[in-house]
């Protein structure tokens, strides 16, 4: 007999929670992140039922991307991590990806690469969050060097926020006004805004916008209370009840006997733990619904 636990995923709340970008961000594109299997809740099927309400989608690398053009996706589909071979790029032209270049080692590889289609690219730079991307000082070299390569397209500028989760983060502002700075003086398209830029931080929203966490149902905000712009869950996780237990007062539950009995009482135990993704370090209290509403 299989697991009874299922993942079950409502579409109607993801589109509710697209709409909560279009209605934060009315004059973006909407350019929806995909990665990770959609953050869990199924890539191929997300982004199937949004397809015709997004400009375009996000994925990590070219696998991902691989999922999505089998399942028929036709909208551009970002590579947020570029290439990490130069035997990547033939496929990427072929396909019409588009990779986010953040190294010299990918320029130079594009540089040096034969392909029978140019490649549109987006170039990232480091605004703040110090990870990937060139420093703000390179773009320039960086574009004209782009430039210089006759199957490279530059589709735009991009960069990515550290703490916009946080309303009172001066790091953000920062972030921001050096974004502009850079970008000045280019025509190129712009994009900056994760999630908590999307909820937050409107000067953030420029051409495209990124929404991920967001378009599944979980604020992106660091304050608990900070329900950004009424989301709803997509994901629930179902299972049943597989055995009942009559405990008495002060009897302990669990590892660690971590939930103390307060009275005599029946106890539930659902087939349900963290090698089904349930957090192990959910506290006691995590609501459940007993025969409720999905």
């Amino acid at each position: 007999m299989s697991r009874p636990i299922r993942a079950r995923i409502n579409l109607d709340a993801l589109h509710h929670n697209l709409q909560q970008v279009r209605t934060l961000a009315p004059g973006s594109s909407v350019m929806a992140v995909v990665k990770a299997n959609a953050y869990g809740h199924g890539a191929v099927g997300v982004a199937l039922a949004i397809t015709d309400q997004v400009d375009g989608f996000a994925v990590a690398g070219i696998g991902e991307a691989d999922e999505l053009i089998a399942a028929g996706i036709d909208r551009d589909i970002v590579m947020l991590s570029g290439f990490h071979e130069s035997t990547e790029i033939d496929r990427i032209s072929e396909q019409g990806l588009i990779p986010v270049i953040h190294s010299w080692r990918q320029i130079e590889q594009l540089a040096s690469t034969p392909v029978s289609k140019s490649v549109r690219v987006w170039l990232k730079f480091d605004s703040g969050m110090h990870r990937v991307g060139f420093n703000p000082e390179e773009v320039g070299a960086a574009v004209k060097r782009l430039q210089q390569i006759p199957h490279a397209a530059l589709n735009g500028l991009m960069s990515h926020l550290a703490s916009a989760d946080d309303r009172d983060s001066t790091c953000t502002d920062s972030q921001i006004d050096g974004f502009a700075a850079t970008t000045a003086p280019y025509r190129f398209a712009r994009s900056l805004a994760n999630s908590a830029g999307v909820c937050a931080w409107p000067r953030s929203h420029h051409d495209w916008v990124r929404p991920g966490i967001m378009l599944y149902g979980c604020s992106p905000m660091l304050e608990a209370e900070d329900a950004a712009a009424g989301l709803r869950p997509v994901m629930s996780l179902c299972s049943k009840i597989i055995a009942v237990k009559r405990l008495k007062q002060g009897d302990r539950i669990g590892y660690g006997g971590d939930w103390c009995c307060p009275e005599n009482m029946s106890v539930g135990v659902v087939a349900c733990g963290y090698g089904d993704g349930y957090p192990r370090h959910a506290p006691s209290g995590t609501p459940a619904w007993i025969n409720g509403p999905l």
